[in-house]
């Protein structure tokens, strides 16, 4: 949760082109800076009842979820992968997924500031967590898979433009380090995933708003979902999908 909280004001500086580090965080109604005791992930929060303490501004709610979000992100993250040498590149992974989810939701868009460097760094943890376990079949994966899901998300540009945007397309190489790192069952999964949630929303909005109405539904959301499902699910659909076709699972 205190990654969470730092989280926010990623959320709320890198769409505005601001400096993460500096100013220190404060109220946008008195510009006081937030103290200590006051910036206690969640509780401080409820303490203060949603409100600053100094001017009584409002508190959005989101803060809080946030926080709370990010600590059970990262919950499941360490009981799926477990203590390993894998698990800093996952716990990156769902630190950046939360921040990318709220910010796409929020302006509709993935900033370059944040998908960017996931690349180095997730090629770094990555990295290390292939050396440290001695598998480095997995990194070789991770390679081939950045490219495939950026490949595809590309292809896909260039079909349907009106499809979904280049930030989209820059995510998919990240997710696709993470999902064939896992295996090629969770970036086959993964992959899919994404269009299966993209697909689903788009069609409840339709649905409830109606045609016609110009409603831009971020995908940047579902892919994360997707990729992020992939990880807890894809061994199961995958000998699903092979039993059902009659080929054994290896």
């Amino acid at each position: 949760m205190v990654i969470g909280s730092f989280l926010n004001v990623v959320i709320h500086r890198v769409p505005r082109g601001e400096s993460v580090v500096r100013p220190a965080s404060r109220c946008p109604g008195c510009s006081t800076s937030i103290r200590r005791r006051d910036n206690v992930p969640v509780l401080s929060w409820l303490l203060l009842r949603g409100r600053c303490r100094d001017c009584r501004t409002p508190i959005p709610w989101r803060y809080p979820l946030v926080e709370l979000a990010t600590g059970v992100v990262f919950a499941l993250i360490a009981a799926r992968v477990g203590v390993s040498w894998a698990l800093p590149a996952y716990l990156y992974f769902g630190a950046v997924a939360v921040a990318l989810t709220v910010i796409d939701l929020d302006v509709q868009r993935l900033p370059d500031a944040i998908v960017g460097p996931s690349y180095l760094v997730g090629v770094g943890l990555l990295g290390v967590a292939s050396a440290g376990s001695g598998n480095w079949a997995a990194f070789v994966r991770a390679g081939i898979g950045g490219l495939a899901l950026f490949g595809l998300y590309a292809l896909v540009v260039v079909v349907y433009p009106k499809g979904m945007g280049l930030g989209d397309v820059k995510l998919a190489g990240v997710l696709g380090m993470y999902l064939g790192w896992w295996g090629w069952d969770a970036l086959a999964v993964g992959a899919f995933a994404a269009f299966l949630f993209g697909g689903l929303v788009g069609a409840v909005v339709m649905a409830v708003i109606g045609k016609g109405r110009g409603t831009r539904i971020p995908f940047g959301p579902w892919m994360l979902l997707g990729a992020a499902s992939a990880l807890f699910i894809s061994s199961p659909v995958a000998d699903w999908y092979l039993s059902m076709t009659g080929i054994a699972s290896v």
